[in-house]
């Protein structure tokens, strides 16, 4: 793991992805949860292969997921903001994991302060200066039934999808994405500025909107170059993901930019400059319009990662079983890329992933897991019968009312 000025992230290593043959896993001995959804005071040991929770829809088992995931995104993996997820009556919620077999961390904290709208991380105790020092603290990849948004959603959830992957495995691409997004607040701010005034581009609203146009392009331009060459690097793999899981129609997917660049990228050697010029040139093009509307329309924001079926919109033409399978070859996918940046196996969070899933596509998926190299396994069911073969030697616990049996 890393202290807050490591690397760790940012250095990729060689794909190892047998049994026998992966990186080291990382191991959770201990979470504990204060005030956190509708947990009071939860306080786990987990044994190093992992842990089966069982308990009725609401109780919480997915709740004690999201908050091993919280140490790794730094929110919510539901999408719910930092205050809704503060317990009902209480301001403040705390969570902290203790780690094993990671020789530079021993733990990792967040917390948040509804009244202050403060979060703090530390690293084995630690107040980091800068929460992007945490991130990706305790890497984890979540699979559940949640995931078909992933294909069935707008373009936000798949460019979410995206940028969490990237944003973990490069410093690099975690610089260019906030600034990149600091300078679209501002600009879009001056944008809604003129609309409200009813400016015309010529003028001073124009050159108070112009000014964060470089800014936007020297690092949209990274983040949609980058992005570029993940998808160029991994549609293969994603493809054969698909067709191992089952589905008898070609699965694609490819990048499709808002600006007309086409960037010469091969796997990690990527070419933003040209990217860099043909955004700023859009900028331009675009900004008239732009200050009619009060909102930018052309960068990396816009973008499309699209997930085809035979050549054809998965979102669109699929059925609901495609979109689960694609979802899931997407969390594969992350889960590989995942391993491969950081060097260890990430946390598998599995939220009753096989529940809208046929015999037939659950067995092959599990077996892609154990041919990828699972590490430590956090399961959530709803019944001991809801177990899969293969994880039926993990310790079971019963969740209910927030607590732990």
């Amino acid at each position: 793991m890393h202290s807050s000025g490591s690397g760790r992230l940012s250095s990729p290593v060689a794909e190892q992805t047998r049994i026998g043959n992966r990186p080291n896993s990382l191991v959770l001995a201990r979470l504990v949860a204060r005030d956190f959804r509708n947990f009071a005071q939860l306080d786990v040991t987990v044994p190093a292969g992992g842990i089966a929770i069982i308990g009725e829809n609401g109780h919480g088992k997915t709740n004690l997921l999201e908050a091993v995931a919280y140490l790794s995104l730094l929110r919510s993996l539901r999408g719910a903001r930092d205050a809704d997820v503060v317990r009902f009556g209480a301001s403040v919620f705390h969570i902290r994991a203790e780690l094993e077999q990671t020789p530079s961390l021993a733990s990792v904290s967040v917390g948040y302060d509804r009244a202050t709208k403060r979060k703090r991380a530390m690293l084995d105790g630690v107040e980091q200066a800068r929460l992007t020092a945490a991130l990706g603290a305790l890497p984890s990849v979540c699979f559940s039934p949640a995931d078909v948004s992933l294909v069935a959603g707008g373009p936000g959830e798949r460019r979410r999808f995206l940028d969490v992957a990237l944003a973990i495995s490069s410093r690099r691409y975690l610089h260019a994405l906030q600034q990149f997004r600091a300078a679209l607040l501002r600009r879009n701010a001056e944008l809604r500025v003129a609309q409200r005034e009813g400016a015309r581009a010529g003028g001073a609203h124009d050159a108070r909107v112009s000014v964060w146009e470089p800014a936007l392009a020297e690092h949209g331009a990274i983040v949609t170059a980058m992005r570029q060459a993940f998808v160029r690097r991994h549609s293969d793999r994603f493809s054969q993901i698909a067709d191992a899981i089952g589905e008898r129609l070609p699965v694609s997917m490819r990048y499709v930019a808002g600006t007309s660049a086409t960037v010469h990228s091969t796997f990690d050697v990527v070419d933003a400059e040209q990217q860099r010029a043909s955004l700023s040139a859009a900028l331009s093009q675009q900004r008239p319009q732009e200050m009619r509307r009060g909102i930018t329309l052309v960068g990396p924001h816009r973008d499309e990662l699209q997930l085809l079926l035979g050549g054809r919109e998965l979102r669109t033409f699929g059925s609901a079983g495609q979109q689960r399978s694609a979802a899931i070859a997407l969390r594969l996918l992350e889960l590989a890329t995942l391993r491969e940046a950081i060097g260890e196996t990430p946390l598998l969070l599995l939220d009753d992933p096989f529940a809208e899933l046929d015999a037939g596509r659950a067995a092959r998926v599990l077996s892609l897991l154990e041919q990828s190299g699972v590490g430590q396994v956090l399961l959530a069911v709803p019944r001991v019968e809801d177990i899969p073969a293969a994880f039926t030697r993990l310790e079971r616990r019963t969740m209910r009312d927030g607590e732990l049996a």
